[in-house]
C-alpha cells in the first residue's frame, strides 16, 4: 500500500491539472465563442437585408430613409456622420492626450503624476449618458453663442465630447508606454547635449511609438463606437455633409433609434439594424489590422 501512495497521488494531481486546465480552456473559449456567435447572427441578418436590397446602391446612395415611404439605403449618410464626431474627437484627444502623456513621463514630478492619473481615470468611468448632456446643456450653448447659425444639435459638440471622453485613454496608455522606454536612452540623449523635450519628442515618443499608436487605435475605435454622446448631442438627421455645425446621424445612433422597438421584427427596417452593425464591425476591424501592421512595423525592442 506504501509503495502505491505516490502512484496515487501522481494520479489524483494529473486529474486535478487536467481539470483546472479545461475550467480555464473554458473560460478562454467564452470570449471566442461570443465573438463567433455575434459574427454569425450579424452575417445571417446581413445577408437577408442584401437579398431585398443591392449592395451597390448600399455603398453608392447619398440618401439614409430606410422608414420613410420611398425608401432609401445609403450608408454613406451615416458614416459620414460617424467619421465627422470621429475625426472631430481625435483632433481634440490625440493632441492633448499625447501631450498630457509627455507631461506626465517626462515633466512631471512623481506627487503630481500619482494625483493626475488618477484623475485621468476617474474622467474614464463617467458614464456617457452624462458627457451627452454635458454636451447638449453645456457646451452647445457656448457653440451657438460662436457661432450662431449652429443647430441645437450639431457635430461639433459631440466631437467635443467625444475627445474629452477618449483624451484619458490616450493619456494613461501613451504615458505608461513612453515610461517603459529605458532611462539608458534618455541618460546618453542627455549626454549629447539634448534638451529635456528633445529628448521627450525626438527619443522618447518614437521609442515608444508601438504604444502610443495602439492607444490612437483604443480610442478612435471608442469614438466610433459611442452611443449615447452622439444621440444625445448630435441629432438624428442622416445626411451627407462636412459642416460640424449641422445635425448628423451616425451608425451606433441609428441603432438606438431602431432598437427603440418601434419596427417591426423580420422587415427589411429591422434588417437595416445588422446591415449597419456589419458595416461598424468591418470599419473597426479594418482600422484595428491596420494598427496592428503599423505597430509590428515600428515596434523597438531593448
Amino acid at each position: 500500500m506504501t509503495n502505491n501512495q505516490p502512484i496515487v497521488a501522481k494520479k489524483t494531481k494529473n486529474k486535478r491539472d487536467f481539470g483546472i486546465r479545461s475550467f480555464l480552456l473554458l473560460c478562454a473559449s467564452v470570449s471566442i465563442l461570443t465573438t463567433v456567435g455575434i459574427v454569425f447572427e450579424l452575417l445571417f441578418e446581413t445577408i437577408n437585408f442584401f437579398r431585398e436590397v443591392s449592395l451597390f446602391d448600399f455603398l453608392t446612395d447619398t440618401e439614409w430613409s430606410p422608414t420613410f415611404q420611398d425608401k432609401h439605403f445609403g450608408i454613406l449618410t451615416l458614416l459620414s456622420g460617424s467619421f465627422l464626431i470621429t475625426l472631430g474627437a481625435s483632433l481634440v484627444a490625440l493632441p492633448f492626450g499625447l501631450a498630457t502623456a509627455i507631461y506626465l513621463s517626462e515633466y512631471a514630478p512623481d506627487r503630481v503624476r500619482r494625483t493626475i492619473k488618477p484623475i485621468l481615470e476617474i474622467l474614464a468611468g463617467v458614464p456617457t449618458i452624462v458627457y451627452g448632456f454635458f454636451a447638449l446643456t453645456f457646451v452647445t450653448p457656448i457653440i451657438r453663442a460662436i457661432f450662431p447659425t449652429a443647430g441645437v444639435f450639431n457635430a461639433l459638440s459631440a466631437s467635443i465630447v467625444v475627445g474629452i471622453m477618449i483624451l484619458p485613454m490616450v493619456a494613461s496608455l501613451s504615458e505608461d508606454a513612453m515610461v517603459a522606454v529605458p532611462r539608458s536612452l534618455r541618460d546618453g540623449a542627455y549626454a549629447l547635449g539634448a534638451t529635456k523635450m528633445e529628448v521627450a519628442t525626438k527619443v522618447v515618443v518614437p521609442a515608444g511609438l508601438s504604444g502610443i499608436i495602439a492607444s490612437f487605435v483604443l480610442a478612435l475605435s471608442r469614438a466610433i463606437g459611442e452611443t449615447m454622446i452622439v444621440t444625445i448631442a448630435a441629432g438624428a438627421t442622416p445626411k451627407l455633409t462636412l459642416n460640424p455645425l449641422e445635425s448628423v446621424q451616425t451608425m451606433t445612433a441609428y441603432i438606438v433609434q431602431v432598437s427603440l422597438g418601434d419596427i417591426q421584427h423580420g422587415t427589411i427596417e429591422y434588417r437595416t439594424l445588422f446591415a449597419v452593425g456589419m458595416t461598424l464591425f468591418l470599419l473597426t476591424l479594418l482600422i484595428n489590422i491596420i494598427a496592428q501592421w503599423i505597430t509590428r512595423r515600428y515596434r523597438e525592442e531593448y
